[in-house]
């Protein structure tokens, strides 16, 4: 029984693997406007694209739709959004908001672990910046990010930041794509780290305000 178990689990992990890296293709050409708004994600089409089966694409789907980048309709399948400028700037005002109130409790509440485990993160993120390593940057931004959620110790807030997070993912990680943008996001967090070791609620909500903003600048700027 145990064989089998195991068994299920190595063809289950490879299928994940290729779900989510099919789903980071369609992201990344949908938030570039490859795929038009109202276009349909053709399942067929996609399984001939990739060379996969059904079950990983209707994951990376599953996956697209919980991004909001597309939607499902009835008798006409997965729809990709329409992905406004303007909604960009909501979803990035409300982040903003969420994120500078998560930074104001955790200033006050982060324990003495978080607070390392964030410094840490931050000398790593450094060096990443500098090599320009984008892919594990960007894995390393949604582990900066989480901590400081994780740290308000407020259930509630965290499950509303991650939700929120998740949505915004596609677009902080288009901004990321820049060099000069991943090193300006260190010098941001740069001033994060800083309030969040002085215990400082004011400096770390102002902080992170400025930082959601800067992201938004960047992402608007591109989307033209």
């Amino acid at each position: 029984m145990s064989g089998a178990s195991n068994s299920a689990v190595e063809k289950a992990e490879p299928r994940r693997l290729a779900s989510a890296t099919i789903a980071e293709t369609l992201e990344a050409e949908i938030v570039a406007g490859l795929h038009p708004a109202g276009s349909k994600l053709d399942e067929n089409k996609l399984v001939q694209r990739f060379g996969v089966s059904r079950t990983p694409i209707r994951e990376a789907l599953h996956e697209l739709v919980a991004r909001a980048l597309a939607e499902r309709k009835p008798y006409k399948g997965v729809i990709v959004a329409d992905v406004s400028r303007e909604r960009v700037e909501q979803m990035f005002e409300a982040m903003a908001e969420i994120e500078a109130l998560c930074g104001r409790l955790a200033a006050e509440r982060m324990t003495m672990g978080e607070r390392v485990n964030l410094e840490a993160l931050h000398v790593k993120m450094g060096k990443l910046a500098k090599r320009d390593e984008q892919a594990e940057y960007d894995k390393s931004n949604s582990e900066f990010h989480k901590i400081i959620f994780a740290a308000t110790q407020n259930t509630d807030l965290i499950e509303l930041a991650n939700t929120l997070r998740v949505k915004l993912a596609p677009f902080r990680k288009f901004q990321l794509q820049s060099a000069m943008r991943m090193a300006r996001s260190h010098d941001e967090h740069e001033e994060i780290v800083k309030s969040l070791l002085d215990r400082d609620p004011k400096g770390a909500e102002r902080a992170l305000r400025r930082h959601l903003m800067s992201a938004a600048r960047e992402v608007l700027t591109r989307m033209g």
